[in-house]
Formats: structure tokens, C-alpha cells, sequence
């Protein structure tokens, strides 16, 4: 099937947008990438000093002719899913000795768990943990001694801050491994109604614990489709992944057998051999849109419209969020998984996952098949899953019918006919909403405003019992310049109550919410922000508000707003404690959500 015309004419946009940044940032790399292997500027001193500890692969390293690869980890056993990475060195240097590399830990970069800190002052680093994370790699990678590089994250932030830094280093080839999902638990839906019934007063905190960590019970990424797991379908989708990783479990030969695949492929498309395959050539303007496009399909976390934005940066990309909203509304929502519906990620990888998807939208146009990839030339090589074959990973045709039409169809017959986002602009800003999971009569909310500057307010309304009504519930000072736009997941429950009791409701905030925004209808991302001279920092109680995401607008409709003067909140207590003090620098320079939110793109 020949690329529709759509994709292809939005795809002309971004690369005619883009080419003012696009082609200084090729020249940067091409420069680089002629200078040779990176160890041959190094004296034998600094060559000493990197291979002291190195052992038998001493002899491989001088002499220069093997390919070393630099290992990135974000390995801690605080996340479930990078628990696993904990034995990948070992495992990867042995694979890369079998195929006459060498390989070292390049270095470590932070990895924080958003689960654990929803809800918690922790969260408000979380986003600029993304930037650390890049400026973390920059450093692991500047002692210039690697021919190719693997990056081991899968989490929230972990993913795109890697790619902003493996961009940066575009020079170099570069592989993403991941650990997979843990096994199903608990059902999410199942959880989520007992995260209702606690907030509604129905049960205790002993019945709330117990669903948790049936749910969240071992390696491995969460099930549901929140942001790590968009982050892992988005390397697939953009050709950073060996086919078919994204979604296998932990723990199993076939997980062992693709993380050698993985190190041997790495060593094979360094500048020292025939297939040398940068990352620079890979994360193109035709990649982006083959990550937009999946994530439109798969109805993934609206956090990844923050990072892309951030990630296409780095490679000299200049994507917008109405590219997101033009793809969300060509691309068919082909998969329903939690919150968009019953089924988790394993369920999802057994329906026939991202390799039945990308054959699907391959054969429909609605995908870039002529790209490069760490596998080879051509999305194609991606309809292909991997199978364990006496030790080792061969790869078979991938499944061309879908195992379970209730959670995985083909592009001929989605869910629905458009994507799961909607850009909205109006008089408050530009904003998103995840609409792949809200009902289609609540897809326009017109209702008064609540206005509040903390999550904690808003639940602390809640259970005095003045949000019983039709409500446009409004959270601002949220966004990166006043406390690191942090997700407020935690208010997903109690709107999800008022909503079930019969109300009209929906969130407007210059915050994030979640990978697992839900049901509720939510505005988010607004900018400019608060703080920032946004229209949202003027409004008050009772303001008329129209939240429209079948026109994709966001509007106040009470007169005189703009002629108000701008709330002037007390953030003070936004600037110490749990690190926060290390990140005011952060907060000061942050960018908008519309151009990544970022600190170093």
C-alpha cells in the first residue's frame, strides 16, 4: 500500500519545518562521525586509566580493532521494571565477547518510580529527572571511548531523557533494551474500583493496600498501558528496538536470548564494520511520525506529546502539537488496554501486540516503511517476532489476524476512526486531552469553575462535600516553572466518583496527569501556564467554562478575564525539601509544555 497522502503531506511539514535545525545538527554528527572511532584520540594515558579494571578484554581494547561498546543503565530495585537490569551487564559483556566486542558500564543514570511518588512532593522532580537523566548519559558517554552504545530504561522519564542524550550523541549507534512487563496481577479495573470506593469512604486503607500490591506484585513494568509502556512501544514504532522486545517478561530465556541479540546487533553497525548505523540516521522526521502514529494507535499516555516534542528536539526535529492532533486524527485507535479498556499489556503482546499493529498500518499507509532501524532497512523487518531457537533468536512471520477483537482489531475496523488526542486551543491556551477512554457524551463539558492550586485542595474539597455538583475543576500553578508540573494522578479517583454520582465534570490544569488518564475528561498541559502570563492564572470561582474536544477548544466564556489582575499565589514551599532546592535552576529556565518542557532542548 503506498504511504497515504496525509501522512506523507504532514510528514513535509515537520522536515520543511525542521530543516533550519535538521541539517546543522546532520553536519554536527557527519563531522563527528569522520573523526573516527573515539578511542583513537584518546593518549595512552586516558587509555590506561579507562581499561585498569578491564581484566581479559585488556588486550582487545589497545589494539583498537574490536568494536567496545558503552553500556547506559538506569538499573535500581526501587522500579519493578528496571529491576531486571540488574544482572544485563554481566550478560551483555559475555554476548559481546562472543561476537569479538568488548564492553563497560559507561555509567548510571537516575531512575525514579512515578508510582511511588504520586501524590507526593517527590513528583515535582520527576519531569526535570528527564534532563538530569540526559545530562547524566552526556557525562557517562564524554570519556569517548565506545563505538555504539545500549541504553537499559523503560520507565516514565528514563526513555526520553535517554533519547534526548542518544541523540545528542547521534554520532554513535545505539540499541534500547528493555526488561518487559511483570506477569498479570490483579485486574486493573478491579484495582481502580477499589481506589474509588476508598476515596468515596466505602472501604479502608487495609482493603486499599491489599489491591495494590496484588496488582503491583513483581519485575517488571506495571501492566496497564501508562507512559513506561507507551515509552517501550514507542522504541519499537521508531526502530530502537530489536523486533518483538517491548513486551516480553522478565526472567525468561526468550527475555536473555534478545538482550544478546540486542549486544551482538550493537557491535555489528559500528563505524569499524560494514553496517554502520548512527542514531542520528534512525531518529529522522519519518520517525517521529511513525511514533506518533503508534501511540495514536495504541491510545497512549499523553505524556509522550511532552517528551517526543522534547525528544525530536535533540535530533533537530521541530515537532508541534498540532502534528500530534492532525496524526490522532488519520490514525484508527486499533487496541483497547486499561485505561482505554479491560485488557493489560500481556493480554495486548498475546492478541499479536505491536507486530500485528505496525502490519496493519503498514498495509494501510498510515506508516513510514522505508526508514533505517537498529535491525536494518525498513519498518517491515518489524512485522517479524522473535522466537528462541536452540539458544538464539530467530525471527518468524508475525500474526496477520488479531487473537482477540476486544482488545486488539485491525485498521479497517478500530475502535474508532481517529487516534486518541485532541489539541485544544481557545482563550485559556493550548492544551491536550486523552480522549481514547472518555465517553463520547462527556467529550464537551460546560460547567462552573472550582479553582484550586493544589491536588491536596481539591481532595480536601471533595471530602467536605463541595464538589457534589457540575464542576470544572481547575488546578493551576502546576506547570514546570512553578513546581515541576508534576502528575496528579492522585485526583483520578475522586473525579471518577463525582462523575459516577451523575455530575458533569472535567479538569482543567497547566499540569500533567497521567499515562493513566482515565474516564474523566481533562484538559491538560495548558500553556502558556500560570505563572507564565496564562489566561488560567486569572480565573475565579464560577467562571463558565467549556471544555470542547470534538471542536478542540478550551475556552472561558465569562467576560472581563483577561482585565483581571493574575493570582499571586504564595509557591514558596515549592523551592525546599525532597531535593527541590538542587532543582531552582530547573524551575527557572523550564520551557513551555509546547515546546517539550525541557531544560536542556
Amino acid at each position: 500500500m503506498p504511504l497515504d497522502a496525509r501522512i506523507a503531506t504532514i510528514t513535509d511539514r515537520i522536515i520543511e519545518r525542521s530543516r533550519p535545525t535538521r541539517e546543522p545538527y546532520l553536519d554536527r554528527m557527519r563531522q563527528l562521525a569522520e573523526d573516527g572511532p573515539r578511542r583513537a584520540h584518546l593518549t595512552c594515558g586516558n587509555q590506561a586509566h579507562a581499561y585498569a579494571a578491564m581484566a581479559g578484554d585488556k588486550e582487545a581494547l589497545v589494539a583498537a580493532r574490536a568494536p567496545n561498546i558503552g553500556i547506559v543503565t538506569a538499573y535500581n530495585d526501587m522500579l519493578s521494571a528496571h529491576q531486571p537490569f540488574e544482572t544485563y551487564p554481566q550478560k551483555i559483556k559475555a554476548a559481546a565477547r562472543r561476537a569479538g566486542a568488548t564492553a563497560q558500564v559507561a555509567g548510571g543514570v537516575p531512575a525514579m518510580c512515578d508510582g511511588v511518588t504520586q501524590g507526593q512532593v517527590g513528583m515535582e522532580l520527576s519531569l526535570f529527572s528527564r534532563d538530569v537523566i540526559a545530562l547524566a548519559t552526556g557525562v557517562a558517554l564524554s570519556h569517548n571511548t565506545f563505538d555504539a552504545a545500549l541504553y537499559l530504561g523503560v520507565c516514565d522519564k528514563i526513555v526520553p531523557g535517554l533519547v534526548i542524550a542518544a541523540a545528542t550523541f547521534g554520532y554513535l549507534p545505539g540499541l534500547f533494551v528493555p526488561a518487559g512487563p511483570m506477569v498479570s496481577g490483579l485486574p486493573n479495573d478491579e484495582k481502580a474500583k477499589v481506589r474509588q470506593q476508598f476515596a468515596a469512604g466505602e472501604v479502608g486503607r487495609d482493603k486499599l493496600m491489599e489491591a495494590e500490591m496484588a496488582s503491583y506484585h513483581g519485575p517488571g513494568t506495571c501492566t496497564f498501558y501508562g507512559t513506561a509502556n507507551s515509552n517501550q512501544m514507542l522504541m519499537e514504532f521508531m526502530g530502537l528496538h530489536m523486533p518483538g522486545a517491548s513486551f516480553v517478561n522478565p526472567g525468561t530465556p526468550l527475555r536473555d536470548a534478545l538482550t544478546e541479540a540486542a549486544t551482538e546487533r550493537a557491535a555489528s553497525i559500528t563505524a569499524l564494520g560494514n553496517a554502520y548505523t548512527p542514531v542520528c540516521d534512525i531518529l529522522d522526521e519519518k520517525a517521529f511520525v511513525n511514533g506518533i502514529v503508534g501511540l495514536m494507535a495504541t491510545g497512549g499516555s499523553t505524556n509522550l506529546v511532552i517528551h517526543l516534542i522534547a525528544m525530536a528536539r535533540a535530533a533537530g526535529v521541530i515537532v508541534e502539537c498540532s502534528d500530534f492532533n492532525d496524526l490522532s486524527e488519520i490514525t484508527p485507535l486499533m487496541a483497547r488496554v486499561y485505561p482505554n479498556g479491560l485488557a493489560d499489556v500481556n493480554h495486548f503482546h498475546a492478541a499479536g501486540g505491536l507486530q500485528y499493529m505496525i502490519g496493519q498500518l503498514l498495509d494501510a499507509g498510515l506508516m513510514h516503511e522505508d526508514v533505517k532501524t537498529v535491525a536494518g532497512d525498513g519498518m517491515s523487518l518489524y512485522r517479524s517476532e522473535p522466537e528462541l531457537r536452540n539458544g538464539s533468536v530467530e525471527y518468524r512471520d508475525g500474526p496477520t489476524d488479531s487473537l482477540n477483537a476486544r482488545i486488539l482489531r485491525p485498521a479497517s475496523d478500530p475502535f474508532q476512526a481517529s487516534g486518541g488526542l485532541r489539541e485544544l486551543r481557545g482563550n485559556l491556551g493550548t492544551g491536550v486531552m486523552k480522549v481514547s477512554s472518555v465517553a463520547p457524551e462527556r467529550h464537551v463539558i460546560e460547567a462552573p469553575a472550582a479553582i484550586f492550586h493544589s491536588q491536596d485542595a481539591v481532595k480536601q474539597a471533595f471530602k467536605n462535600n463541595e464538589l457534589n455538583r457540575d464542576v470544572v475543576v481547575v488546578v493551576r500553578f502546576q506547570g514546570p516553572k512553578s513546581n515541576g508540573m508534576p502528575e496528579l494522578h492522585a485526583l483520578t479517583p475522586v473525579l471518577a466518583v463525582l462523575q459516577d454520582r451523575g455530575h458533569k465534570v472535567a479538569l482543567v490544569t497547566d499540569g500533567r496527569m497521567s499515562g493513566a488518564s482515565g474516564k474523566v475528561p481533562a484538559a491538560i498541559h495548558v500553556a502558556p501556564e500560570a505563572l507564565d502570563g496564562g489566561l488560567i492564572g486569572k480565573l475565579d470561582d464560577g467562571d463558565l467554562i467549556r471544555v470542547d474536544a470534538v471542536k478542540g477548544r478550551i475556552d472561558v466564556l465569562t467576560e472581563g478575564v483577561a482585565d483581571r489582575p493574575a493570582a499571586e499565589p504564595d509557591l514558596s514551599a515549592n523551592s525546599h525539601g525532597v531535593g527541590r532546592e538542587l532543582f531552582e535552576i530547573f524551575r527557572q529556565t523550564a520551557g513551555r509544555a509546547t515546546s517539550g518542557a525541557g531544560v536542556v532542548v
